[in-house]
């Protein structure tokens, strides 16, 4: 049996970070995850975008934290890596009006945590976007639909931020977090499935499907789409207020319109329902932002999604980003990838303990909390920490301080027994 202070379910970007950041804090810690190398699950199929545009305040300064770090990323790591850094391209991002992010709320949010931002119009959509239609198409429509070729009613603003941008590669991201903890003596378990989960005394036992059993007084659930898994190996979870489930999603890569050149700011089109993103050499993704005239493909199993994109769902994102841009051209085959979010009913995450003593989770991260995570490794060690300690967290939320922006989060936002954020946009936005 090995023995250790903490054994961290999950090695992606979250798991590497929470590792990292223990092992800072003096703990041992053991990461084991089922694939190969860190960041082969659902990180590996991120968008890697950072921005700041959350619904509440607790959000927005998470985010503007994580984007100091990125910033920073030598320094946050401590070293050079072997395999080189991973780098952000902050070509910024323009977040269209629509009605469920109302831009008064957005820019104050913004303004309020000292995020640089621009207020713009059609005009300015389209010098940035050469061929955009600042068409308002809103809400989106199915595009098998007579009312997805509708004429727009009136033309639309943004809400941009010029510090916004991308991680264009994230398993280097994560390869890098989980250097920095291996150098700071953090054990990877890799190609391991973890059978079994029991409390025993004060300690936790955790079996892996090879036979061997590792234990710790501290769990931590960072197992991207199979956290829901998990936790009922563990026995726990009762107590949330918000459901968490596996949601497969697609993201489609296309040549983008000669007229947008090689380099344009992200476009967050609630509008339509999508988002698109600049990608290498000319080209562009696209991703959906679960409309509601869209069945989700909410799954019971993660293992059971098709990791090959589909034509409906290509369909759907691709038309309506054609929509936007009338001069991409739409290819006849789907090309890009399908991966698994880890998804809460309110798109918000969950950073917390659970009712069993030593048990804490970092779930529903998927889909908009990869720019968070070089935030949330620390959060995470300050919650354990203090929750270790005696404090009452559930009575009276830890608070985080950032270090490199100044700010403060109430880490109660986050929490398993929160009620349901109503000032969510009922999209992977938050």
């Amino acid at each position: 049996m090995a023995t250790a202070d903490a054994i961290v379910v999950g090695a992606g970007v979250m798991g590497a970070s929470i590792a990292l950041e223990l092992s800072r804090a003096g703990f041992t810690c053991v990461v084991v995850d089922r694939g190969r190398a860190p960041g082969d699950g659902s990180t590996s199929a991120s968008s890697g975008i950072v921005r700041f545009n959350y619904p509440t305040p607790d959000g927005v300064a998470l985010s503007w934290e994580s984007s100091a770090r990125w910033d920073a990323w030598e320094d946050h790591l401590g070293l050079v890596p072997d395999q080189g850094l991973a780098t952000v391209d902050r070509c910024g991002m323009a977040f269209l009006d629509v009605p469920i992010f109302p831009r008064d709320r957005m820019v104050a949010l913004l303004t309020q945590a000292g995020i640089p931002v621009e207020e713009w119009g059609p005009g300015d959509l389209r010098a940035a976007y050469p061929g955009i239609d600042a068409g308002r198409h809103y809400p989106p429509k199915p595009v098998h639909s007579e009312a997805f070729l509708a004429e727009p009613r009136g033309e639309l603003g943004a809400v941009y931020t010029p510090g916004a941008g991308y991680v264009g590669d994230p398993r280097l991201a994560v390869a890098n977090l989980a250097e920095a903890g291996a150098r700071q003596g953090v054990r990877f378990l890799l190609g391991h499935k973890v059978t079994g989960l029991r409390q025993v005394g004060t300690d936790w036992r955790v079996t892996l499907d090879d036979g061997q059993v590792l234990e710790a007084a501290v769990v931590v659930n960072a197992a991207g789409p199979w956290s829901s898994s998990v936790n009922r190996l563990a026995g726990v979870g009762d107590d949330f207020t918000v459901e968490v489930r596996p949601l497969r999603q697609e993201v489609h890569h296309l040549v983008a319109p000669a007229a947008l050149g090689e380099r344009f700011p992200i476009l967050a089109d609630a509008d339509l329902g999508i988002y698109v993103r600049p990608d290498a050499a000319g080209h562009l993704l696209v991703g959906g932002t679960e409309p509601e005239c869209d069945p989700l493909e909410w799954l019971d199993d993660p293992d059971e999604s098709d990791p090959r994109p589909t034509q409906p769902r290509f369909e759907e994102q691709v038309w309506r980003a054609a929509r936007r841009f009338p001069e991409l051209a739409v290819p006849n085959r789907a090309r890009g990838l399908a991966g698994v979010y880890d998804a809460a009913s309110d798109w918000t995450p969950v950073y917390d303990r659970v009712d069993a003593d030593g048990f804490f989770v970092a779930m529903a991260t998927s889909g908009n909390q990869f720019k968070n995570a070089p935030s949330v490794g620390s959060l995470m060690a300050t919650l354990i920490q203090e929750v270790l300690a005696g404090h009452d967290h559930d009575a009276d939320p830890v608070r985080f301080e950032a270090t490199y922006t100044g700010g403060c989060v109430d880490l109660g936002a986050f929490s398993r027994k929160r009620a349901r954020n109503t000032a969510t946009s009922g999209t992977v936005f938050g």
